[in-house]
């Protein structure tokens, strides 16, 4: 029987999560585990932030002090994973981690789902996740390599375009 390996979420110390990151990516080189734990992330976010009257972009940490982890669980692994350096344990019952569902993978955009997208320009829609979730509205413009279509969307009294990626989209049948 051969497990699938599912995403699993790490607490670390504040501040400790680059320096978990890079610990779980060198334990997985020097230990050949490349077949176990596959993914390791820490999921970001771009903010435009101001400062002395300059505007920049700045990357955040969606949820400081988390490291995302996908893994086909074992107790050794479970056992390097915790002592590795910042890792204060395994979100879950007495530190047994429990994997995550689909809809929390899909949220936090840990995998870049990539659908056949069956939108088209005119298609109505209803946004399912991020800032604007529970719109609805009328795509305006679909882009297949980066994943993202523009919905007008009614915001304030307004028509307003947003660009919302496909994941984050449902067609609404009339």
């Amino acid at each position: 029987m051969e497990e699938k390996p599912c995403w699993y979420i790490l607490h670390t110390y504040s501040g400790y999560e680059m320096m978990v990151k890079d610990s779980l990516l060198r334990l997985i080189e020097n230990n050949n585990l490349k077949d176990q734990i596959v993914d390791v992330k820490i999921p970001m976010e771009q903010t435009i932030e101001e400062k002395n009257g300059k505007r920049k972009i700045v990357e955040r940490k969606l949820l400081p002090s988390y490291v995302f982890i996908k893994m086909i669980y074992s107790n050794q692994l479970w056992y390097w994973v915790t002592n590795t350096r910042g890792v204060t344990g395994f979100v879950g019952p007495q530190g047994r981690p429990i994997p995550m569902k689909e809809n929390e993978i899909r949220k936090m955009r840990l995998e870049e789902v990539v659908t056949d997208a069956d939108f088209k320009v005119g298609d109505h829609v209803k946004i399912d996740a991020g800032p604007l979730e529970n719109f609805d509205g009328v795509i305006t413009e679909i882009n297949d390599l980066s994943q993202k279509a523009k919905v007008n969307v009614q915001m304030f009294g307004r028509s307003t375009d947003v660009e919302v990626g496909y994941i984050q989209i449902k067609k609404i049948e009339a």
